[in-house]
């Protein structure tokens, strides 16, 4: 990846952060091995295949480390990670950040279409994928993904019963092989600076497919520095991650464990009975999660047959808590509920143990970062007083300094004195409390997930016998939103929302980009600007589901 299409930060902010140690100077790889140091026996990482502990930890990362440079991964490249909620997850993430390689964070869910996209802006070199993965295939399209992007050379399996060809090498088979003292001295050299590039995490974005997010060691240290030294958290916590690993909620409590020194439990599974049964058997103490899945756990009429008191915090995020989910919690838990509200970009704002009940359900809190300057914009990009609706803007340590390879939405995201404008319409009272009012940028949120409606447009309207779609997220009570898609048929066609789904599949869309809800319309309102008119259709299903 050529640093010349990699956002920095301005150098005035990069001398304040580090003047005032905001910035710790730190590399993702020095937690890792300073968690080994202090903690070599604790176990650190369990999942429903293995246990272990800081020590095993580090040794595998550094296998991995010294097996990804036998395969000519270069200081600086990218590779493709990934992986469902295994232990190899971890292992693989930090090895990279040994060695400076920086790791793409993949959901599982992903198919052909964002794979050969993300591989192709991040010009990534390798892809640490398994063979299979409950309902998907990635043998299916490897092919596929290594024809649009030549400089993907390896494909390196992991858990995979058969890992021959197209793969090129296995991740048992590279953490087979010892450390030796040359292997040593190439890690400690290759040993990235703490400015440089982490990891890169998709956004789920507004414009088509996911945008590149560069977090640096630097800024993305920060924010997990300040989401837990605030929330009590410490080496007596155990976290139980049911949230998918290649979503930033998770990998901020994967980084978490290592730097404050908790215990990592890796959930393989969403079923309400499996959490639980983990939280009994690993007395787990806290658990980060969207809060459609923290419903489902508290609704489940086996609950009472769980001993689930170690239990202490819930943090939930992705998605709005409502009041009810975070009473019932207080009642049928006697957990803490922490509201929370990120992204991918870098602001991180929660509710403390302390507040008061109704302040956690009317606000996401204040930012984590006490040294992050938050405003509110009018259109025009004025701050507005306390009070007032406005678009959310933020600036500070722990913040991103722009999109990969994308100057032109970089412009319109950061305003001239470097505070990035995030999408969201919010509010800012007296105390420095966040109320999330609204969103500016056109997105859908379903369950936790990031879902771009211009994406699904796009697919939609390659499919021959579609004119014209538009697509808006729809109230939903247990995921937040559904994916709904308006359709204007071409002239003469006729068609179903079967017919549309087989072809989105075929064109490697994957399961989120799929629409719930299909509805077909002869025409679509516009707005004066010619653009479709979707707070018209938002309408239309809120009249037509108040008349049913």
């Amino acid at each position: 990846m050529s640093e010349s299409v990699i956002p920095v930060h301005r150098e005035e902010d990069v001398r304040r952060y580090s003047r005032n140690r905001w910035w710790l100077g730190l590399t993702l790889g020095d937690i890792l091995d300073r968690f080994a140091d202090v903690f070599p026996d604790k176990e650190a990482v369990v999942d429903g295949k293995v246990r272990l502990t800081g020590q095993e930890v580090r040794e595998g990362a550094d296998r991995f480390a010294a097996g990804l440079l036998r395969l000519g991964i270069e200081k600086g490249e990218c590779v493709l990670l990934q992986l469902p909620n295994w232990a190899e997850y971890v292992i693989a993430y930090f090895a990279m950040q040994k060695i400076g390689v920086v790791p793409v964070i993949l959901i599982s869910g992903y198919k052909q279409l964002e794979v050969s996209h993300i591989a192709r802006l991040t010009e990534a070199k390798a892809w640490v994928v398994p063979d299979v993965y409950r309902k998907i295939d990635y043998r299916s399209f490897m092919d596929e993904v290594k024809e649009k992007n030549p400089q993907l050379k390896h494909l390196i399996s992991v858990r995979a019963q058969d890992p021959g060809p197209p793969f090129t090498a296995s991740l048992e088979d590279l953490l087979h092989h010892e450390v030796n003292e040359n292997d040593r001295r190439l890690i400690d050299r290759r040993r990235p600076e703490p400015f440089a590039v982490a990891h890169v995490l998709p956004s789920g974005g507004t414009t088509g497919l996911p945008k590149g997010i560069p977090r640096t060691h630097c800024d993305y240290i920060c924010n997990v520095e300040f989401q837990h030294k605030g929330w009590e958290m410490n080496p007596g916590d155990v976290a139980l991650i049911a949230v998918p690993v290649g979503h930033n909620l998770a990998l901020l409590n994967v980084v978490g464990s290592m730097l404050f020194g908790f215990k990592l439990v890796l959930a393989d599974s969403t079923r309400p009975a499996d959490i639980c049964g983990l939280i009994q058997s690993e007395k787990v103490t806290y658990m980060p999660a969207v809060p459609s899945l923290v419903k489902r756990i508290i609704e489940m009429e086996e609950l009472r047959s769980f001993d689930l008191r170690s239990l202490k915090k819930i943090a939930a995020g992705g998605e709005p808590s409502t009041p009810d989910l975070i009473r019932k919690v207080h009642e049928r838990l006697d957990s803490a509920y922490i509201v929370e509200f990120g992204m991918s970009e870098g602001l991180l704002c929660r509710t403390r143990l302390n507040d008061e009940i109704e302040t956690i359900c009317s606000s996401v809190g204040n930012p984590c970062c006490p040294y992050e300057e938050v405003r509110i914009l009018d259109e025009k990009g004025n701050s507005l007083p306390i009070d007032r609706d406005g678009e959310l803007a933020v600036k500070g340590p722990g913040i991103f300094a722009g999109y990969l390879k994308n100057p032109e939405e970089n412009r319109k995201s950061f305003t001239h004195d470097g505070f990035f404008r995030t999408g969201d319409q919010a509010r800012i009272d007296e105390r420095g409390y966040l109320k999330i009012t609204g969103r500016i940028k056109d997105l859908i949120i379903r369950g936790g997930e990031n879902i771009s409606p211009a994406q699904v447009e796009d697919i939609l309207c390659a499919h021959p016998g579609v004119a014209d779609a538009a697509v808006i997220g729809i109230p939903d009570k247990d995921l937040g939103e559904r994916v709904c898609a308006f359709v204007r048929p071409a002239d003469g066609i006729m068609l179903n929302p079967e017919e549309i789904k087989s072809f989105m599949e075929a064109k490697g869309a994957s399961k989120l980009l799929i629409p719930e809800i299909f509805e077909f319309v002869d025409t679509l309102p516009m707005t004066e600007a010619g653009k479709h008119d979707k707070k018209a259709l938002r309408n239309f299903m809120k009249n037509r589901e108040t008349a049913g």
